[in-house]
C-alpha cells in the first residue's frame, strides 16, 4: 500500500517539476526580445555589427549573472546585434551621454557596483581622442559589451521597478532609422497597464514629452504658414504689410497671439508675441522682425519634432535626483546654470567655442580657482596665430604682455602675464579634463551682448566671474568678497583649492522647457543634431550636413 500510494505522489512531483521548469523557461523567453531581423546596415543606427557568439562568449568568460545575461541577449536581439555605443566613426552620442552619467553616479552616488578601473581608463582614452576609428575587433567588442553590462546594472540599480520597462530600456539607444512623426505618435500614445512611465522620474524629459504631444497635433493639422523673406529691412511696431498678417498667423500657432488678429498692422500684441518668440529661440528681445527671425519661424514642424525627440533622448542621461551643487553649461544656449540639488540658483551668460574649436560635452569637478592667472598659450594657437603675428610685428609679444618660457620640439612655449589684457581675464576655474577646457573671465566683454556667442578656442568665458568665484568659495570663510576682489586685481597668480569640489556638466540641448514653462529651441551650432538626425530618422530633408 505504501508503494502504491507513493507512485502517484512521485508522478505528481515529477509532473510539477516539469511544469515549473517549462513555466520558468516560458517566463524567461518572454523576458527576452525576439531578434529584429528587419534591421540591416541600410536601416541601422550604427554601421557596426557583431555575431551572437561574441555576446555568448562575453557572458561565459565574465561569468555574468543570469539576470544580467538575459537582458544582454535581449538588448542585442532587439538591435540585431548592432553596436549601441560605437559606430565606425567613433563613440555614439549616447555613449558620451551615458559615460558622463556613469562618471557622475560613481563619483557622487558612490555606486560601487559600477566602479571599473579598467573600463574607466579605456573610456577616458577613447573620449579624449579627436578622431577615433572603430572596428569590430575583439577589444572594441569587449568595451561595447562591458558598457552595455554597466548600462543594464545602472538602470536596475537606480530606477524603481516599472518606470523603465525592459523594451523601453532597449530603445534608450536608437536601433534603426524611423519616421520622426510616426515615432512621436507611438511614444505619445503608448499606454502602460501599471501606469508607470519614465517621465514620472525624469522631469525634463516629461516636460519635453508634453510639448511633443502638442507639436504632433500641430503636424497632423498641417503645421504653420511659411513667411516670405523681407530682405535687409526690419518690421517693427506701427508698420503695415502683407507679411505681418502671415506672421500673426504663424505666431498664433505657437506664441499666444490671438488668432482673431488678422490685420496687416504691427500692433502691441504682435510686439509681445515676437518678444516671446525671440526669448524662446535665443534672440535679444527687440520686438522687431528680421530675416534671421523669419528663418527661425519657417523651420517646419516636422523638424521641430525631430529636435524634440533628439533632446528627449539626451535627457535620458540626466542624473536621477541629483543632490548637492551642480554647474551645468548648455552650449547652444550660451548659458551656465548653478544648481543646489534640483533647484536652480542663478544663470550666467557664457561664450563657448566657435565651430572650428568645439567645446566638448563631458563632466568634470571644479576643484581650483586661479586668481590673476597666466595664460599658457596652446601650441596650436602659437603655431597658427602668434608666430605669424610675430613675423609681421617684432614687438608683438611685448605689446601683448607675453613671454617665451621655453621650447618644445622647435615651437616656442609662450605665456601671457597677468594683467588687464590677459585673455583669461582676472580669474579662471579649473575642472581637470583631457580637453584642456576650463571656465574663465575675459577682457572681451562686448561678445556677451550678442545673440549667438560661439567665439572662443574651446574654453568657456564667463560674463560674471567674480559672482561665480564668490559662490564657489562661499564655504571658505577666509575668502571674503573683498579678498576675492583683491586677488582678482593683484596681478600675481594665486591658486586656491576648492574645499568641496563642484561637479561641472557640459551639455548640448537644442530644445528644453524652462522654469516658466516655455519651450525653447536653439541653433545646432556644432551640427550635432544634423549628424544625429541622419542616423535616427528615415526622412530628414530639413537637415543639411555641416
Amino acid at each position: 500500500m505504501i508503494f502504491i500510494l507513493t507512485i502517484p505522489i512521485l508522478l505528481l512531483s515529477c509532473t510539477d517539476n516539469t511544469a515549473n521548469s517549462q513555466e520558468k523557461k516560458s517566463t524567461a523567453e518572454k523576458n527576452v526580445s525576439t531578434r529584429d531581423l528587419s534591421i540591416t546596415k541600410a536601416s541601422s543606427y550604427s554601421d557596426l555589427f557583431m555575431d551572437t557568439a561574441a555576446v555568448s562568449g562575453f557572458i561565459t568568460q565574465n561569468k555574468i549573472a543570469d539576470s544580467i545575461a538575459r537582458r544582454l541577449r535581449s538588448f542585442y536581439n532587439s538591435r540585431n546585434y548592432q553596436f549601441a555605443w560605437f559606430s565606425s566613426d567613433g563613440l555614439t552620442e549616447q555613449a558620451r551621454g551615458f559615460w558622463n552619467l556613469h562618471d557622475y553616479v560613481t563619483t557622487y552616488d558612490n555606486d560601487s557596483s559600477l566602479k571599473d578601473k579598467k573600463l574607466q581608463k579605456k573610456m577616458d582614452r577613447l573620449i579624449s581622442e579627436d578622431e577615433l576609428s572603430v572596428s569590430t575587433s575583439k577589444d572594441f567588442i569587449n568595451t561595447e559589451l562591458t558598457l552595455t553590462q554597466h548600462f543594464i546594472m545602472y538602470m536596475l540599480n537606480n530606477y524603481e521597478k516599472g518606470y523603465v520597462k525592459r523594451k523601453e530600456m532597449e530603445r534608450f539607444i536608437p536601433r534603426k532609422k524611423e519616421n520622426a512623426v510616426a515615432l512621436a505618435d507611438s511614444l505619445v500614445n503608448k499606454k502602460h497597464k501599471d501606469d508607470r512611465y519614465f517621465e514620472d522620474v525624469n522631469e525634463s524629459y516629461k516636460l519635453l514629452k508634453e510639448q511633443l504631444t502638442r507639436y504632433l497635433a500641430l503636424a497632423k493639422s498641417g503645421g504653420w504658414p511659411q513667411v516670405s523673406a523681407i530682405g535687409k529691412k526690419s518690421l517693427k511696431k506701427g508698420m503695415s504689410s502683407p507679411e505681418i498678417a502671415i506672421i500673426k498667423k504663424r505666431l498664433a500657432v505657437t506664441d499666444g497671439l490671438p488668432p482673431t488678429d488678422t490685420t496687416q498692422v504691427f500692433t502691441d500684441t504682435l510686439v509681445t508675441a515676437v518678444k516671446n518668440f525671440q526669448a524662446r529661440h535665443g534672440f535679444n528681445e527687440t520686438g522687431m522682425i528680421s530675416d534671421s527671425l523669419i528663418k527661425e519661424m519657417n523651420i517646419p514642424v516636422e523638424k521641430r519634432i525631430e529636435q524634440l525627440l533628439m533632446n528627449m533622448d539626451r535627457m535620458r542621461w540626466l542624473a536621477n535626483n541629483p543632490t548637492g551643487n551642480l554647474i551645468v553649461v548648455n552650449i547652444p544656449e550660451f548659458v551656465l546654470h548653478v544648481y543646489e540639488g534640483e533647484k536652480k540658483i542663478y544663470d550666467i551668460d557664457v561664450v563657448v567655442g566657435k565651430e572650428s574649436h568645439n567645446t566638448m560635452m563631458f563632466n568634470g569637478d571644479l576643484n581650483q580657482v586661479v586668481f590673476s592667472p597666466y595664460w599658457n598659450v596652446p601650441p596650436s594657437i602659437v603655431a597658427k596665430e602668434i608666430l605669424p603675428a610675430m613675423d609681421k610685428n617684432s614687438n608683438y609679444l611685448a605689446k601683448e604682455n607675453m613671454e617665451i618660457t621655453g621650447n618644445d620640439d622647435g615651437l616656442p612655449v609662450i605665456r601671457q602675464r597677468p594683467g588687464p589684457g590677459n585673455a583669461l581675464g582676472k580669474v579662471k576655474f579649473l575642472f581637470p579634463n583631457s580637453f584642456n577646457i576650463y571656465l574663465h573671465d575675459t577682457p572681451a566683454k562686448s561678445l556677451f551682448n550678442k545673440d549667438k556667442r560661439a567665439y572662443s578656442h574651446g574654453c568657456i568665458r564667463v560674463r560674471e566671474p567674480e559672482k561665480l568665484a564668490n559662490y564657489v568659495l562661499r564655504n571658505q570663510p577666509e575668502w571674503t568678497p573683498e579678498k576675492i576682489s583683491e586677488a582678482m586685481n593683484s596681478g600675481e597668480e594665486k591658486y586656491v583649492k576648492v574645499k568641496n569640489p563642484i561637479p561641472v556638466v557640459i551639455t548640448y540641448y537644442t530644445a528644453w522647457v524652462d522654469e516658466s514653462g516655455r519651450l525653447n529651441f536653439r541653433e545646432d551650432i556644432y551640427g550635432h543634431d544634423a549628424k544625429l538626425a541622419q542616423k535616427m530618422f528615415t526622412q530628414s530633408p530639413v537637415y543639411a550636413t555641416k
